[in-house]
Order: C-alpha cells, then structure tokens, then sequence
C-alpha cells in the first residue's frame, strides 16, 4: 500500500512539473517562429520591393499620367 501511494505522489509532481516545462516550450516556439518570420522579411525584402517598383512603372507608362509612385 505505501508503495502505491509513493508512486502515485512522484506521478502527481511529475505532472506537476511538466506544466511550467510546457509554458518554456511555448515560449521557444513562438522565439523560433519569430526569428523565421524576421529572417523572411529580411531575405525577400528586396525582391518584394522590386516587383512593386516594376508594377508601378508598367502603370505609370501605361497611364500616360504624371502618377507618382510612394
């Protein structure tokens, strides 16, 4: 019988301690995610800005107006 109680007792910190580990998981997750997302936005940032700026000249010329680009 003290047997069952002690390894009910470890299972019962065990699953305690698991909580404060997950909330640690979650926080390195969303720091990865992050750091991907920042990544990205690095690598791919003039790529982007290169195609709008070719968009917005093929309207400019197209139009035929004085438009300006920002």
């Amino acid at each position: 019988m003290i047997d069952y109680l002690r390894i009910m007792l470890n299972a019962r910190l065990a699953k305690m301690d698991e909580r404060g580990a997950s909330a640690v998981e979650y926080g390195l997750l969303i720091a990865g995610i992050a750091a991907v997302i920042v990544v990205a936005v690095v690598a791919l940032g003039p790529v982007i800005k290169s195609a709008f700026s070719n968009t917005c000249t093929s309207i400019k010329g197209a139009a035929s107006t004085t438009a300006t680009c920002a």
